[in-house]
C-alpha cells in the first residue's frame, strides 16, 4: 500500500515538475518568430498570431492558440485569406525536453476562409506553391526547410470552418460550410486517412458531400498523391433533374504542384442511373489550363433525366411572345483547351434509341471541334463530323453528317411519332449557318443533301388504288372508293434536297416499283411545317394483280398528285383536272394521227 502511495506521489511530483519547466523555462513564443517566417518563405504571405501562445494540460499537454490570420495577396479584400478564432496544437512531451516540436494533435474550429478572384483573373491562391519563398529566399533557407521537414503532425481536425467563394467579376459571394475535416497521422512521403463532411447553400440548389481517402505529401513538396478517395455528393433544386441528384465516386489523383499537374483514375462514377469510369489529366500551369478527358460511360436515358411536364409545357405555349430568346453565352469556351474521348453503351433522347457511341472531341481557343462521332441507329450508322465557332457573339457552324442502312419506319415512329415512309435509307447531308436560336437554326441553315431508300413503302396513300380510282371517275363513276391499305411499295425512291431560309426543296425525286414510276418536286417548310409537293406517276405495266384489268385505259399516261397539309397530318390528292388534261391532250393528238392518215390516203399516199 506504501509503494502505491509513493508511485503516485512521484507521479504527481512528476507532472507538476513538467508544468513548471513549461511553464516557467519553456516560452512557446519563443517560435512564433520561426513558424511566421517558414510561413513567408513557403507562401509569401504575412501569418499574424495575434494572441500569446499558451499551455494546456488538460486532457493533453498542447499549445493554445488565438487571433490567427494568414492574409491574401495585396490589393485583396478581404485582406485575411484565413482567420482562426481558436487553434490547439497537442504536442508530444519528451521532444520538448530538446526544444523540438511534434505536434501529435492540431485541432481548429470556427476557422473562416476567404478566396477571392478578381476581375482580371488574380486569386486568393497565387503564390501558394513556393513562388513567395523564391522572392524571399535567403541563405539560411535550406536549413529552415530541414526544420520544417522533420515536423510529424498526429493529426488534423478542422471543424466549423466557413469558406466565402468571392467573384468580383461577377458580384457573387457563395458560401460553403466546412462541418469537419479530419488527417490522421501525418508525415512526408507516408499515406495519411483523411475525411471530411461539407454543405453548401447556393441561390438555387443545395449540396452536401462527404468522403474520405489516403492522402501523401512528397519530401520536397513537389507531389501529392490521393488514393481510394470515395466521395458522395447530393444536390437538390428545382434546376435539378427531378430536382435531387445522387453522385457517387472512387478514385486515385497525382498532383504535380510544381508542374502544376494533375492526374485523375476513376474507378468509378454514379450519377442519375448513369455509370462510368475513365481517366482524367489536367495541366493548370498556363494561362488556359489544359484538360485531357478519357470516359466510358454506360446506358444514359435523357427522357427519364428531363421529364416535361404538362405546367411547364402549358406556360411554354402561354407566353412565347413575352420571352425574346437570346445568343447562348459561350465565352467559356475561350478559357478552355480540351479533349474528350468518349464511349457510351446506349443513349436514349426525344424516344430514339441509339447504341455503341464513339465521340472525339476537342475545344480550342472558342472553337468547338466535333471530330468524329458514331453510334448504332436502328440496324445501321450514324456519322457525324461538326465544329461550332464561339469567336463571335453569335456562334457559326457547320456539319457533315452521313446515316448508313438504317431502318427508317422505326426510327421515324420513335422520333416524331410518324409512320409515313419504310424502308432502308441511306443520307448524307452538309451544311453550314450563323446562330443556335432554334427559330434562327432554321432559317439561317444553308445544306445541301441526298437520300436513297430502297425496298420501301410510302404510308397514307395508295397511288394503284388512287389510279383505279380516277379510272373509274374518268368512265363516269364519281362513286368509286376503296378500304384497301393506303400503302404503295417500292423499290427504290432516290433524290437531292437543299435547305435555305428556313425551305427545304426537293427537286429530282425518283419512286420505282415493278408497276409505277413516280417523280416528284416541291418543298417543306420547317418554319410552319407546311408541305407543297407534285408527284408525277406513270403506269409501266396493268394493274392485273392489284385490282385492275389486262390492260388500263391510262397505261402510259402521266397521272399527277398533289401532297399537301403539315408533317404530322400530310394530305394525298390526285389532281383529277391535271389527269383529264393529260388524257385529253392523248386523244387530241391521236385524233391528229388519224386525220393525218386520212389525208394521206386520200393524196395517194404523200
Amino acid at each position: 500500500m506504501k509503494f502505491i502511495k509513493w508511485l503516485l506521489a512521484l507521479l504527481v511530483t512528476l507532472v507538476v515538475a513538467v508544468t513548471l519547466y513549461l511553464t516557467v523555462f519553456f516560452d512557446p513564443n519563443d517560435f512564433k518568430p520561426e513558424i511566421v517566417n517558414a510561413v513567408k518563405k513557403q507562401t509569401g504571405r504575412e501569418l499574424v498570431i495575434g494572441d500569446d501562445l499558451s499551455w494546456t494540460f488538460f486532457p493533453t499537454v498542447g499549445i493554445n492558440l488565438g487571433g490567427i490570420s494568414l492574409s491574401n495577396p495585396e490589393g485583396f479584400t478581404p485582406k485575411a485569406m484565413l482567420e482562426v478564432n481558436k487553434a490547439v496544437a497537442e504536442v508530444e512531451l519528451m521532444p520538448l525536453f530538446s526544444k523540438q516540436i511534434e505536434i501529435a494533435q492540431l485541432s481548429l474550429d470556427g476557422a473562416k476562409i476567404n478566396l477571392v478572384t478578381r476581375k482580371n483573373g488574380s486569386s486568393s491562391l497565387d503564390g501558394l506553391t513556393g513562388k513567395g519563398a523564391e522572392k524571399t529566399a535567403t541563405p539560411a533557407e535550406p536549413s529552415a526547410k530541414a526544420q520544417l521537414t522533420s515536423i510529424d503532425v498526429g493529426g488534423v481536425s478542422i471543424t466549423n470552418t466557413e469558406i466565402n467563394l468571392i467573384d468580383e467579376a461577377k458580384g457573387q459571394t457563395q458560401t460553403l460550410t466546412l462541418k469537419q475535416f479530419t488527417l490522421g497521422a501525418f508525415s512526408l512521403d507516408k499515406f495519411a486517412p483523411m475525411a471530411y463532411e461539407f454543405a453548401a447553400t447556393l441561390p438555387d440548389m443545395t449540396v452536401s458531400s462527404k468522403g474520405e481517402g489516403q492522402i501523401k505529401l512528397s519530401h520536397d513538396f513537389n507531389q501529392l498523391v490521393i488514393e481510394k478517395l470515395d466521395i458522395e455528393t447530393q444536390v437538390e433544386g428545382e434546376g435539378i433533374p427531378n430536382k435531387k441528384l445522387t453522385a457517387e465516386v472512387s478514385l486515385n489523383s497525382q498532383i504535380a504542384l510544381d508542374k502544376k499537374q494533375l492526374s485523375a483514375d476513376i474507378s468509378k462514377l454514379t450519377a442519375m442511373d448513369i455509370n462510368a469510369a475513365g481517366k482524367l489529366a489536367v495541366n493548370y500551369g498556363g494561362k488556359v489550363p489544359q484538360i485531357n478527358a478519357d470516359l466510358q460511360v454506360g446506358d444514359i436515358d435523357l427522357d427519364a433525366l428531363l421529364p416535361k411536364s404538362d405546367t411547364a409545357e402549358k406556360q411554354a405555349a402561354a407566353t412565347p411572345s413575352q420571352t425574346q430568346a437570346v445568343e447562348p453565352d459561350l465565352t467559356a469556351l475561350n478559357g478552355l483547351d480540351a479533349k474528350l474521348t468518349l464511349a457510351v453503351k446506349s443513349i436514349k433522347v426525344a424516344n430514339l434509341s441509339t447504341q455503341n457511341w464513339l465521340m472525339d472531341l476537342g475545344i480550342k481557343n472558342g472553337v468547338v471541334d466535333l471530330k468524329q462521332l458514331t453510334a448504332d441507329l436502328y440496324q445501321g450508322k450514324l456519322m457525324l463530323n461538326a465544329q461550332v465557332d464561339a469567336r463571335s457573339k453569335v456562334a457559326s457552324y457547320q456539319f457533315d453528317k452521313q446515316i448508313s442502312g438504317v431502318q427508317i419506319r422505326p426510327l421515324l415512329k420513335d422520333a416524331a411519332e410518324l409512320e409515313i415512309l419504310a424502308g432502308t435509307a441511306n443520307f448524307n447531308v452538309k451544311g453550314k449557318g450563323k446562330s443556335l436560336i432554334p427559330e434562327q437554326l432554321k432559317k439561317n441553315l444553308l445544306a445541301n443533301g441526298r437520300f436513297d431508300i430502297t425496298d420501301g413503302a410510302l404510308y397514307g396513300v395508295n397511288i394503284p388504288q388512287m389510279i383505279r380510282s380516277a379510272q373509274a371517275k374518268l368512265k363516269g363513276d364519281m362513286s368509286a372508293d376503296t378500304k384497301e391499305e393506303r400503302k404503295t411499295d417500292f423499290s427504290s425512291l432516290t433524290g437531292n434536297f437543299s435547305l435555305e431560309n428556313g425551305v427545304a426543296t426537293n427537286p429530282d425525286l425518283a419512286m420505282s416499283s415493278p408497276l409505277l414510276r413516280v417523280a416528284g418536286k416541291g418543298s417543306a417548310n420547317l418554319l410552319t411545317e407546311g408541305l407543297d409537293y407534285r408527284l408525277t406517276t406513270t403506269l409501266v405495266n396493268s394493274l392485273k394483280g392489284q385490282g385492275g384489268s389486262e390492260k388500263d385505259a391510262l397505261a402510259g399516261i402521266d397521272i399527277p398528285l398533289a401532297i399537301t397539309g403539315t408533317f404530322q397530318k400530310p394530305e394525298y390528292a390526285l389532281d383529277t383536272q391535271a389527269l383529264l388534261n393529260n388524257q385529253l391532250k392523248e386523244e387530241t393528238d391521236k385524233a391528229k394521227d388519224k386525220l393525218k392518215d386520212s389525208l394521206l390516203k386520200k393524196l395517194g399516199g404523200f
